[in-house]
């Protein structure tokens, strides 16, 4: 999903597996199943509970799963959160034309 060395950690601990509560979900949108111009961070306590905490990454010109600033942040989001599980979807998972429309 995401690109470059300050995700590298992420992706491992994507890979180990449910650790508990918080749960930290990131997903990539695009307008189509090439271009990520989205990405979503959600923060969820509890089992059945909705997300705490959100955040959202949008990129007109730049693909959000390559952009450094991105990659960068959010990492950093989810230590600051208390992620202690990180659920990634490795996938472009189309484009819920919320804020802003493609």
């Amino acid at each position: 999903m995401l690109k470059g060395q300050a995700v590298k950690r992420l992706g491992k601990k994507a890979r180990k597996g449910f650790h508990g509560f918080p749960v930290a979900t990131v997903a990539c949108y695009g307008p189509d199943d090439r271009r990520a111009s989205k990405a979503t961070v959600a923060i969820v306590l509890a089992e059945g509970h909705e997300p705490h905490l959100m955040h959202r990454w949008l990129s007109d010109d730049r693909v959000v799963r390559t952009d450094p600033n991105i990659v960068t942040e959010i990492p950093e989001f989810i230590q600051q959160s208390g992620g202690l599980t990180v659920i990634v979807t490795y996938r472009i998972i189309g484009c819920p034309h919320g804020e802003t429309i493609d």
